[in-house]
């Protein structure tokens, strides 16, 4: 086989960041299982070698969005017990009962849909129960919910199904103080205190990693973990969390251009002075967002540079002044920070958004993805 030749823009994820993360996490939960969330791919991380990784510090539990991505998991190889929790009306769910992976309803509608893939599969299906708490999204509403309920025990007393969990997710947790929190807690206080009523005897999980952080009184016997194991903070305070993410590629070309030269499309920016240019084979095609076009640095060659011009489909050009810079030297975009290069956080921060999505949008055609 041929040499294959690097690859024109990476993703690197340090899975011992990915360890360091859980077991953090796991700690602060201590009492309470830990759900690692790996759902879209791992937060564009890759989720079987993060599932492994987490499960190798001390999480017990995985969360996927999709059936799919839980079936996944399984074609994978893992065993560890998974929870699936958003799917389109019509999806078979009977391959899901047969892997073994847990299920969650938010209707009645939804419970007779896992009723009747558990027929299908000859076996129970593990249901949790998700009650809408206030975040108003997924989740049944407080006024449908004994009669989910109902359904549920009559369905766990005739054996097509197995309640394992009263669970429910929370709004402003990122925001410590905020009231919604503690209003959130209440309702789902009374939600669980319907199910006991019914003469359930499910298990409660509430924290997301915000909580999982903030409110130990929110644990319960479970937390859910999800951006806060990638190593990127909820919170508006430090944590001793890593990134697991750096995002790299390398000088392809260099230039000296004369002051008064302009560079890309538009020619938006101008040279003021003589200076050397870096091309890097990197652009909105592999995740740098246009918007980021005269508003971000990349790292090279040992510090920080200005990106200049506009950001194209392919490529960025970097301003490097009088130093000297060779084509093949690595330019990491977004990392750790711990040299001082720009983070996820920052893009997020210029982009006018969250670092979930700038992770989460990482997993592209064009872009390595390789663990370290």
């Amino acid at each position: 086989m041929p040499d294959q030749p690097p690859p024109r823009a990476e993703v690197v994820i340090d899975l011992d960041a990915i360890r360091h993360n859980v077991a953090l996490l796991a700690a602060r939960a201590a009492g309470a299982a830990t759900m690692a969330v790996v759902k879209a791919d791992g937060y564009g991380h890759g989720a079987l070698p993060v599932a492994r990784a987490a499960l190798d510090a001390g999480a017990t539990w995985l969360g996927s969005c999709s059936l799919a991505e839980a079936l996944d998991l399984r074609a994978g190889g893992i065993t560890a017990r998974v929870l699936s929790w958003l799917d389109v009306p019509g999806t078979d769910v009977a391959p899901g009962v047969e892997a073994d992976v847990d299920l969650s309803a938010s209707s009645t509608g939804e419970l007779a849909a896992i009723v009747a893939g558990a027929r299908k599969a000859g076996r129970p299906a593990r249901v949790h129960l998700k009650i809408d708490t206030g975040l108003t999204r997924n989740g049944c509403q407080p006024r449908d919910w004994p009669d989910l309920v109902d359904s549920a025990a009559k369905a766990q007393s005739d054996g097509h199904v197995e309640v394992v969990a009263v669970w429910s997710h929370l709004a402003c947790a990122d925001e410590p103080g905020h009231p919604a929190n503690d209003r959130q807690a209440a309702r789902f206080a009374d939600a669980h205190e319907v199910a006991l009523a019914a003469g359930l005897r499910p298990l409660r999980h509430l924290a997301n990693s915000a909580a999982t952080l903030d409110r130990p009184d929110l644990h319960f016997d479970m937390v859910r973990v999800g951006i806060a194991m990638y190593g990127l903070n909820p919170l508006p305070y430090r944590e001793d969390l890593r990134p697991a993410m750096t995002f790299r590629s390398s000088v392809a070309l260099t230039k000296r251009i004369d002051a008064g030269e302009s560079v890309s499309y538009g020619q938006t920016w101008t040279a003021g002075r003589d200076t050397t240019l870096a091309l890097v084979p990197a652009g909105y095609a592999d995740g740098v967002s246009r918007a980021l076009s005269g508003r971000m640095d990349v790292f090279l060659a040992g510090r920080r540079r200005p990106i200049v011009g506009r950001v194209c489909m392919d490529q960025i050009v970097v301003d490097c002044g009088d130093d000297v810079i060779a084509p093949g030297e690595e330019v990491v975009l977004f990392g750790a920070g711990s040299r001082g290069e720009p983070t996820a956080t920052e893009w997020a921060a210029v982009l006018g958004t969250i670092d979930y999505e700038i992770v989460t949008g990482m997993y592209r055609p064009r872009v390595a993805r390789s663990y370290r």
